[in-house]
């Protein structure tokens, strides 16, 4: 095996510069679009779909929809990972699924903003439907398998750590491009284009963008000069997830991992009305905002890997949670009611998120990737791919149930903004409940069975 070296660990973080760029897109201005406050409406802004919670007076159409099409993502994870463990082409396990994802994984994303009726219909409403789980299947084709290589290219904690920082830089660069959204958008209607074919144009200009980034390491990556030959059984996808759920430790990182990501997408989707209807500012402040937040987080990227050094991953994870309870927490207080300015009040929310954006960036899929070589080194069965299949099966029933629980949220009292408070406010209390779960988490133990297996 070649030695890893920096070129290649950048080669290979590129690809993470592109996928977030998608999924920023979708996870910040799919309710964005399809479900405007009232400002936006006023302003002109077109409705496609049926508005309210229209099912059972409790759930919304867009809510509905994109949790079930998380779920549906969620449970063809462990297919995808079983299809990546097992797979035997000449290019490696996992350099396909990148490589031939990437384009079909960007038009969807582009598609899933172009409703065929310019009015509310059932049609817009299957044509989203149809698009959303597409676009969450391509999506794992291609994050499982590259998430998958970190336990493969990584010989050492030292090289574990370099490639988690990388790609976690690379995910919030990418996930800030996806934030600039408004300002390209802006710009085209400033140019005298209408709202909703300037949103469309920017979508396709960011996921063209997105495409180029994702296709470097599936074009450029030789995955078997750095990763071990697979072991020639196959193993069948129910009993490999079998034997990854039965380790307990990885069960107990799951559990908190739901929960994070529950409480961040409540948030992240929430950001774009956080900034208009609680702080009353302007909608492209929300790139200022999450621009600012990636800035101000990479101050963070040495000292969370000299804190994890010193005091283990789980430790600053625990604390990465409760600086994100105190961001939320305040973040349902903000408004013209404080006696502070909103611009600063929009500072502070920046500011206390920097740290927690930064440790949770890096240190998860660092865990992750423990988990696994822990587990190939008491039982000589390498299954990464279906360890971290598992681990985006959990976080996205995470991200369904937040989507279901935000559309619904944000109907309390519109008018007064309330709902958003709320939404601020349960994902405070989730990240208090995830750091819970991670006490139990025992870090120790895995750590013990990657040393003995030196």
């Amino acid at each position: 095996m070649k030695k890893l070296t920096k070129s290649v660990i950048w080669l290979y973080a590129i690809g993470q510069l592109g996928w977030p760029i998608l999924s920023g897109l979708v996870a910040s201005w799919l309710v964005y679009f399809y479900q405007p406050d009232q400002a936006e409406i006023g302003g002109g802004m077109p409705l496609f779909v049926p508005q309210g919670r229209v099912i059972f007076g409790v759930l919304t159409i867009i809510g509905l929809i994109g949790a079930l099409g998380r779920l549906f993502d969620a449970v063809t994870d462990p297919l995808v990972g079983n299809l990546s463990d097992n797979c035997r082409s000449p290019l490696g396990r996992r350099v396909p699924f990148l490589r031939y994802s990437a384009v079909p994984f960007g038009l969807c994303t582009v598609l899933i903003f172009c409703a065929p009726v310019n009015g509310i219909s059932a049609v817009n409403t299957a044509w989203l439907f149809v698009f959303v789980l597409l676009y969450y299947f391509l999506l794992t084709c291609y994050y499982t398998p590259y998430t998958s290589l970190i336990a493969e290219l990584a010989k050492s904690q030292e090289e574990k750590l370099a490639l988690s920082t990388s790609i976690s830089l690379t995910f919030i660069v990418g996930t800030a491009i996806s934030y600039l959204a408004p300002s390209v958008w802006s710009a085209f209607v400033s140019c005298g284009m209408s709202r909703v074919p300037a949103m469309r144009v920017t979508f396709a200009i960011f996921s063209a963008l997105a495409v180029c980034f994702m296709l470097v390491p599936g074009l450029f990556l030789k995955e078997k000069d750095y990763c071990q030959e697979a072991a020639s059984e196959k193993t069948p996808m129910f009993a490999s997830l079998a034997k990854t759920f039965s380790n307990k430790d990885f069960r107990i990182f799951v559990g908190q991992d739901v929960i994070y990501w529950f409480a961040l997408t409540m948030f992240q989707t929430g950001l774009p009305f956080f900034v208009t209807a609680l702080l009353a500012l302007p909608e492209t402040y929300a790139s200022t905002m999450f621009i600012g937040l990636t800035a101000v987080s990479l101050l963070f990227y040495f000292p969370v890997n000299l804190l994890a050094k010193k005091f283990g991953k789980k430790k600053v994870v625990l604390a990465a949670f409760l600086f994100f309870a105190a961001d939320f927490l305040f973040t349902g207080l903000c408004g013209k009611s404080l006696a502070i300015p909103q611009l600063a009040q929009a500072a502070l929310i920046v500011l206390a998120g920097a740290f927690p954006m930064a440790a949770f960036g890096i240190l998860p899929q660092a865990m992750v990737a423990d988990v696994a070589q822990a587990e190939e080194a008491a039982t000589g069965q390498n299954r990464s791919g279906m360890f971290f299949a598992a681990r985006t099966f959990a976080f996205k029933l995470g991200q369904s149930a937040a989507m279901l629980a935000f559309t619904s949220l944000a109907t309390i009292s519109r008018s007064s903004g309330m709902g958003y408070r709320i939404v601020a406010w349960t994902a405070s209390a989730c990240c208090a409940l995830g750091a819970a779960i991670l006490l139990f988490y025992n870090e120790k133990r895995v750590m013990f069975c990657l040393a003995a297996d030196k």
